[in-house]
């Protein structure tokens, strides 16, 4: 495919107008000027789309997401994390089959293929229909099931370890668009001699992490009561950033807590929907990034957010940091757009994606930026994280494989897709009913 005559956003963050770039198998094949040799070879493509109008930028790295929760989207409003959880969620989700998470999963793909994502670090529970709707689609991730247990429990006798040792072995027939993960739900939902035996499983088998840390206020102190140590403490010191980590949330980390972060290489994920909605609060993101520690974007689940639409995620984390900082300068687009690309992939451990340049998977979105909102542009590149949301997104490609385009799907049955979603509502709602 060439894009022909369309705007992208280089790596410092400058838009280049009138850009032809062209996408050979799964890569990037080469990035010039108009007027230069691909205008001469625009007769011989095979495919050529119009870029008039329209910003081509790298595809969303969606960073922290719990994807089959589509099916709990606006079940559980106006209650506190705990009451969500306990109440609604949690009730709900032990009801769901692999089947449910696999037309759950394929629900929040197309949502986000719908908005230019075109890979997703998931942490869920009965992960091989996850799997199975990913590889279906087309669409990368990095999954893992986020583990919880007590003091007894014993690692490689649980559900866990078994979808687990499932998932690194499938993970090796998916082509490259899934990566197995380790994950631990949370400090308080584990007890440290499972964080123990996870710390060591994860590094004999090479195994990135995942896990939500210091979302609320009242489970940091809790760590801090009963350990002595904050929860960054406590899980660096059993061994869990002992590889390479994502922690979401991240809200009330301490002091010391960044330094133990930024020495360990975790990623810190942001999810500024999902923290405003649960009214868990607000982290300093632009500390992360001022003390050297990678910052990515992440949706969280639809049943907080209630959408998976990165475009507006990254807008409200830039509005909450300018807002919170007295900082209308603060964050560059070109830096926006790095934590919701290109450190994204490096964190799931893609180094060859995440960036609009020659050699790099064509992992790529087009946007539509002739409609009224936008008008009049005076630069394409501001107006991503100002003007934009998920509807202007009109192609989203995966290795150089159109998934969506102009409102449709090319692997996905949605008809079907959402047919299934009501019967799974009906069908819980019935059981949770008695």
């Amino acid at each position: 495919m060439l894009f022909h005559d369309i705007a992208l956003i280089d790596q410092d963050g400058k838009t280049r107008e009138h850009m032809n770039v062209r996408v050979a198998g799964a890569y990037i094949d080469a990035v010039e000027p108009c007027g230069t040799t691909l205008d001469q070879a625009r007769a011989s493509e095979k495919d050529v789309h119009d870029g008039r109008g329209k910003l081509l930028i790298p595809g969303f790295f969606n960073n922290h997401s719990h994807v089959p929760m589509t099916l709990t989207r606006g079940y559980g409003e106006d209650l506190s994390l705990y009451d969500w959880l306990y109440k609604r969620i949690f009730p709900f989700e032990a009801l769901l089959t692999e089947e449910d998470m696999y037309w759950g999963a394929l629900l929040g793909i197309a949502e986000m293929l719908s908005g230019g994502t075109v890979s997703f670090t998931d942490m869920y529970m009965r992960i091989q229909g996850i799997f199975r709707a990913v590889v279906e689609s087309g669409i990368k991730a990095s999954l893992s099931n986020g583990l919880t247990g007590d003091a007894a429990t014993l690692l490689e006798e649980t559900a866990w370890y078994r979808e687990t040792e499932t998932m690194i072995r499938d993970a090796q027939t998916s082509k490259g668009l899934v990566i197995a993960n380790a994950s631990l739900h949370a400090q308080y939902t584990s007890a440290p001699e499972l964080v123990r035996q996870l710390a060591v499983y994860a590094r004999d088998k090479k195994l990135r992490m995942h896990v939500h840390l210091s979302e609320t206020k009242g489970e940091h102190e809790e760590c801090k009561e009963k350990f002595g140590k904050t929860p960054a403490r406590y899980l660096a010191d059993l061994g869990l950033f002992d590889v390479p980590a994502t922690a979401a949330h991240a809200i009330f980390i301490e002091d010391e807590d960044y330094d133990i972060l930024k020495n360990k290489g975790v990623t810190l994920s942001h999810q500024p929907s999902s923290n405003l909605k649960i009214g868990s609060g607000l982290p300093d993101v632009k500390r992360w990034r001022d003390y050297g520690i990678r910052v990515t974007i992440g949706t969280d689940g639809a049943g907080s957010n209630n959408n998976l639409d990165m475009i507006e995620e990254v807008t409200l984390a830039s509005f909450l940091a300018k807002g919170m900082n007295h900082d209308p300068l603060l964050f560059s687009t070109g830096e926006l757009l790095t934590f919701a690309t290109r450190n994204g992939a490096l964190a799931q451990g893609r180094e060859d994606t995440g960036l609009l340049e020659e050699d790099y998977r064509a992992d790529l979105t087009v946007l539509d930026m002739t409609t009224l909102k936008f008008q009049p542009v005076y630069d394409y590149g501001t107006c991503l994280f100002t003007n934009a949301n998920a509807s202007d997104v009109v192609l989203t490609m995966v290795d150089g494989r159109v998934l969506y385009k102009d409102g449709a799907f090319t692997t996905i049955d949605i008809e079907k897709v959402i047919h299934n979603v009501y019967r799974i509502r009906d069908e819980k709602l019935k059981m949770l009913a008695g």
